[in-house]
């Protein structure tokens, strides 16, 4: 069941349980359908890669990899986590922050 998701791709966001529970970085994308993003620097993941034309060498790499949105908190612009409302502004549907009450 899809539910209403209120962060954007660029939005910074704290990760407020689990693992990773602390950190904070960018959203780089995020999956509607399954209701997770994947947050620039959070849940790292190693990826062993067979050798190919593009990679001869193959070898291993870190990539991100998505977090459930339930465990991500907007952050304001003074860095503090909130909530996320909406407004209408001179016929505009705007974010707003609830905790300071600033446009996102």
């Amino acid at each position: 069941m899809a539910i209403k998701i209120k962060i954007k791709k660029g939005d910074t966001v704290r990760v407020t349980a689990g693992s990773h529970k602390g950190k904070e970085g960018n959203i780089l994308n995020v999956f509607h359908e399954t209701n997770r993003a994947i947050v620039e620097g959070v849940n790292l993941v190693k990826k062993h890669n067979k050798p190919n034309a593009q990679n001869p060498q193959g070898g291993i790499n870190e990539k991100e990899a998505s977090i459930h949105i339930s465990n991500l908190s907007l952050l304001t612009s003074e860095g503090k986590i909130t909530r996320v409302g909406y407004r209408m502004d001179d016929d505009n549907k705007v974010r707003f922050s609830k905790k300071t009450d600033e446009a996102i």
